[in-house]
C-alpha cells in the first residue's frame, strides 16, 4: 500500500507518495541496495550546498537513500520498486510547523472571514437568530483584531446590540475572551470583581467593564468542555496541513484540548501505519506553581522524554510566564491607549520564584523545559530561571528553550 512521504510536489501542492512496498532485504542488478521507491525526471530541492537542486533520488524504509540524476538513480531499481516520474515537477522537503494546537479555531461559529467589526457582528447576530434565547454562543478562536479594518477588538456593549439576550463569549486565540453584558452576568463579573494575579479584566476609562478577560482572567468563566480528540481528528489535520506542505508539526502542550489522549492515538495510528504527519510533543504545565504538581503530572502520564520514535516523540514539558500580545510582560508600560496611564506592564502568570523553582525541578528529573514568553521583562524571567537550574545541573543537553510567540528558539547556553 503506498504511503505519503515527506516530500511535496510544488504545482499540484500535494505530498509525494512513495512505496512502502519491500518486505525483504534485496540489491540490484549492480550490487546496490534496492530503493522502495525512486522518483526521477523532477526538480529536486536539497537545500545542500554542493548540489542544491538534483532530478532524481531514491528512498528506502522511509529515508533518503542517494539523490543525483535520473540515470544515476536506476542502480538502485529492482524488481519490487516503485519508479514515479516527477513529469519536472518541483519537490521540496517537507515543511515544518514549530507551534501548532489545531488546523482550526475549534469549536464555535467561525469569525475567520470577518474584516470588519460590522462583519464580525453580523456573524454573532446570526448565531443568536439560531439558537435559543438564553443560550450561549461562543466563538471559535480562528479570529483577530488585526484582521478587522478597525484594528480592535469589540466591546461588550456592540455585542449587547445583535444579542441583548444571549450570553456571548467570543474566544480570541488563547490568551483573551470578550464577554458581552448577558455573560458577564452569568458568571458574575461586575466592576468591583477584582483581576486575578497574572489576569486582568477589562475596563473602560469610566471605570465599565468591557468585556476582556485576559489570561489568568479566563478562569473566572467556565466555557463548556472541548469532545474528546479523536482518530478522525487527528486524520483531519494531516490531510489539511499535508495540502500546504506540511509533515511536520511541533505540539506546544494543547491539542484539540488535552494533549496526553492525543499522544495514545497518534501512537495508535504509527503502529497502524496510518500516520502523515511527524508529531514532536510537549507536556503541558501552563501556570503550574508547585513543583509537586509536575511530578505528579509526569507520573500520571505515564511518559518518558524522548520517548518514541521519528513519527510520534514527547520532547518536553511546557511553560508560560506572561500572556499573549495583549499581556506580554514588558520593563516599560505598553503605549498608550493600552498603557493605562503608563500603570499597565503586562502580566505574570506564574511568579518568578516559583516559575525558577518549577524548571530546576524539571532539570532535576531530565526533562526539557519550552517557555512561553513574550516580554522583555518575562524574558529575563525565563532566563534567570534557565541559569539558577543550570547553576544545579547543565542544562546543555537537556537542550532548554523559549517558546516565543509563532515560534521556539533553541537555548545552547543559558549562562
Amino acid at each position: 500500500m503506498l504511503k505519503k512521504y515527506l516530500l511535496v510536489v510544488a504545482g499540484c501542492v500535494c505530498a509525494v507518495v512513495s512505496g512502502f512496498l519491500v518486505t525483504r532485504i534485496a540489491n540490484s542488478a549492480d550490487g546496490a541496495m534496492t530503493a522502495d521507491a525512486v522518483y526521477i525526471n523532477g526538480k529536486v530541492f536539497t537545500t545542500g550546498d554542493a548540489s542544491p537542486i538534483v532530478e532524481a533520488f531514491a528512498v528506502r524504509d522511509g529515508h533518503f537513500l542517494a539523490v543525483g540524476t535520473s540515470k544515476a538513480m536506476k542502480r538502485y531499481i529492482g524488481k519490487t520498486t516503485t519508479v514515479v516520474d516527477l513529469k519536472r515537477h518541483l519537490v521540496t522537503p517537507g515543511l515544518a510547523d514549530g507551534h501548532l494546537h489545531n488546523e482550526g479555531g475549534g469549536l464555535g461559529f467561525d469569525l475567520s472571514t470577518s474584516r470588519s467589526l460590522s462583519e464580525l457582528l453580523a456573524a454573532v447576530a446570526t448565531a443568536v437568530k439560531n439558537a435559543p434565547s438564553g443560550e450561549l454562543i461562543i466563538s471559535n478562536a480562528d479570529w483577530h483584531e488585526a484582521q478587522l479594518t478597525e484594528k480592535r477588538l469589540p466591546r461588550a456593549a456592540e455585542i449587547d446590540a445583535v444579542s441583548p439576550n444571549n450570553p456571548v463569549v467570543l474566544v480570541r486565540g488563547g490568551h483573551e475572551y470578550i464577554l458581552n453584558s448577558q455573560a458577564l452576568r452569568k458568571w458574575n463579573i461586575t466592576k468591583d470583581t477584582a483581576s486575578p494575579d497574572g489576569g486582568s479584566i477589562g475596563k473602560d476609562p469610566d471605570g465599565s467593564l468591557n468585556g476582556e478577560l485576559t489570561d489568568n482572567a479566563k478562569q473566572l468563566i467556565q466555557l463548556p468542555p472541548v469532545p474528546p480528540v479523536s482518530i478522525d481528528d487527528i486524520l483531519k489535520t494531516q490531510k489539511t496541513l499535508n495540502a500546504y506542505g506540511i509533515t511536520s508539526v511541533r505540539i506546544p502542550g494543547i491539542y484539540r484540548g488535552s494533549v496526553l489522549p492525543a499522544v495514545k492515538l497518534m501512537n495508535q495510528m504509527r503502529d497502524a501505519g496510518q500516520l502523515t504527519l511527524r508529531f514532536s510533543v510537549y507536556l503541558p504545565a501552563f501556570g503550574y506553581s508547585d513543583p509537586a504538581k509536575i511530578r505528579e503530572m509526569i507520573a500520571k502520564s505515564g511518559l518518558k522524554l524522548d520517548e518514541g520514535d521519528e513519527w510520534v516523540k514527547v520532547i518536553g514539558i511546557k511553560l508560560a510566564v506572561d500572556g499573549g500580545f495583549e499581556g506580554g510582560h514588558m520593563t516599560q508600560p505598553y503605549e498608550e491607549p493600552y498603557g493605562l496611564g503608563g500603570k499597565y506592564f503586562g502580566l505574570t502568570v506564574v511568579p518568578p520564584a516559583k516559575y525558577t523553582e518549577i524548571v530546576k525541578e524539571i532539570n532535576r528529573m531530565g526533562w526539557r523545559v519550552a517557555t512561553h514568553v513574550v516580554g522583555d521583562a518575562g524574558l529575563d524571567q525565563v532566563l534567570d530561571a534557565y541559569e539558577a537550574a543550570d547553576a544545579e545541573h547543565s542544562i546543555a543537553g537537556s537542550a532548554g528553550r523559549l517558546s516565543m510567540p509563532l515560534s521556539f528558539v533553541p537555548i545552547n547556553s543559558c549562562v
